[in-house]
């Protein structure tokens, strides 16, 4: 099982009117100052055939690689028969955004393969210590495209995209019924 992380970004903040303070009365409705204006993010974990597992949403100006534990703890597989449910993938494909020593780190407690590209900085700050470089295996990152697709297939439904909700847990029960849609057959 591969399980990929990723984030959408959309293109316009629900019903804030004015670009107003850098905090206003949207703090807390998970929306946030980017480049296009308020924006939102949703935060995902795909299993290997592109359905979601977990989610979170923050603000626009929430950086991804914060989000990667919260959405991690919240998987859950459901095992065939008895026992508890499955908690820890196999691997984790992600981008740059969630390369970090943190998440690494995590990762290897857990003792979960990662493939997760290196920034160029990190990649100068290893050259530069002398250390080797991390091998990224290309096979595993080609599969993010199932990522980028189902993606996609949630940015069809046109409430997510444009984020018509005012209130963050109107908006999070909208992605809820979105991800189940993806389930179906």
């Amino acid at each position: 099982m591969v399980d990929r992380l990723r984030r959408l970004d959309h293109g316009a903040g629900a019903s804030a009117r004015g670009r107003g303070p850098k905090r206003g009365p949207w703090e807390g409705e998970a929306l946030g100052r980017s480049r296009g204006g308020l924006t939102s993010k949703i935060h995902l974990a795909y299993d290997g055939q592109g359905r979601p597992l977990a989610f979170t949403i923050t603000g626009g100006n929430v950086n991804d690689c914060t989000q990667f534990e919260p959405v991690m703890d919240r998987i859950r597989i459901a095992r065939p028969g008895p026992g508890r449910p499955r908690t820890r993938p196999d691997r984790v494909v992600a981008d740059k955004g969630y390369s970090s020593r943190k998440i690494r780190a995590y990762l290897r407690r857990r003792g979960i393969a990662c493939t997760i590209p290196e920034r160029v900085d990190q990649i100068n700050g290893r050259i530069r210590r002398g250390e080797s470089l991390c091998r990224l295996d290309r096979a595993a990152y080609r599969r993010r495209n199932v990522v980028e697709r189902c993606f996609s297939r949630l940015k069809q439904n046109r409430a997510l995209a444009t984020r018509y909700d005012k209130r963050a847990a109107h908006y999070q029960a909208m992605v809820t019924l979105a991800c189940l849609q993806l389930w179906l057959p």
